[in-house]
């Protein structure tokens, strides 16, 4: 009699432990987080751990041999060249950003507006230039700028214009660098305002109609503010990319002339790797950290804000 008692108790405990745990894999949450578990495990392994292993290299010597805590920092704020990159990487991510946003909202306008049969189309071809691998487009586009067999000069000098020194000149060669990240990057903001369009409810245009709006007080009071969070993310995904990009400055001017087109990633290869400065190369590219949050904070506080009142 007793034995049995121990079983049917046994046997209730291991039901109300399969129910249990039933009911923890029933819940969304937990097979989220078991989903994006490899994911999470893959991001630590190669974005969190190279990040502090770099703070521990930007603390070492040349030799990375002795520990020097923040003198490569100090060595680099002492250095013109160093406030010049910071210079040229805010000037080149700003720019380009900007110039993405607005050739993106417009062409997502343009795309938006014409019949659905002829949108897919439109948005493949418009993405061509987001797909290509960077570095491929760039080979084209250093084909297109070479100073002795440039195909824009070329047709410059049929139509009786002087030959321009594409990456010769500082202005001409940051100019470059900044169209060719345009292209690259414009499809981007497309494909993403275009979504962002595509989720407007038509009968707040029909709304705005009825109320005798024009297309400007419809874009003012309409378009733009309910897309206005995928404009800020999209402007800060683009805003870090930019200013970590590297293949675009490596492949087209490497910097030159003068090192008046260096970015942070492509100055840090400078001196770490054909320096053979690891550990200031380090401190370079830990110095995007600080700015890339400031920008973050600067762009994210609206949708915070807005987030908050609702």
């Amino acid at each position: 009699m007793v034995d049995a008692t121990m079983k049917s108790d046994a046997a209730v405990a291991r039901g109300r432990q399969s129910s249990s745990l039933q009911r923890t894999f029933q819940r969304k949450s937990t097979i989220a987080f078991l989903m994006t578990l490899p994911l999470i495990l893959l991001i630590a392994v190669l974005v969190i751990y190279p990040a502090f292993y770099a703070v521990h290299l930007a603390t070492l010597n040349k030799t990375m041999e002795r520990y020097v805590g923040f003198s490569n920092f100090l060595f680099l704020f002492k250095r013109e060249t160093f406030w010049m990159v910071v210079w040229q990487s805010c000037i080149f991510a700003i720019t380009a950003v900007i110039f993405k946003a607005i050739i993106g909202f417009i062409v997502a306008h343009l795309v938006h507006n014409i019949p659905s049969k002829g949108q897919r189309k439109w948005r493949g071809m418009l993405l061509i230039p987001w797909v290509i691998p960077p570095a491929m487009s760039t080979l084209a586009w250093l084909w297109l700028f070479d100073p002795s067999y440039s195909a824009f000069n070329w047709i410059f000098e049929r139509v009786g214009i002087s030959p321009i020194p594409w990456l010769g000149d500082v202005y001409w060669a940051r100019f470059c660098v900044i169209l060719v990240n345009v292209w690259i990057g414009a499809p981007f903001f497309m494909i993403m305002y275009l979504a962002a369009l595509k989720s407007v409810p038509e009968q707040l245009y029909e709304a705005a109609k009825i109320d005798g709006a024009n297309w400007w007080q419809t874009m003012r009071f309409v378009t733009i503010p309910m897309m206005r969070n995928i404009i800020a993310i999209t402007a800060l995904f683009s805003t870090i990319v930019t200013f970590a990009n590297f293949d675009i400055v490596r492949v087209l001017t490497r910097g030159d002339p003068l090192d008046q087109t260096h970015v942070f990633a492509t100055w840090a290869f400078r001196v770490g790797i054909e320096g053979g400065d690891i550990p200031l190369g380090a401190s370079v590219s830990l110095f995007m950290v600080p700015i890339l949050t400031i920008g973050a904070i600067f762009i994210l506080r609206d949708i915070v804000k807005r987030g908050n009142e609702a």
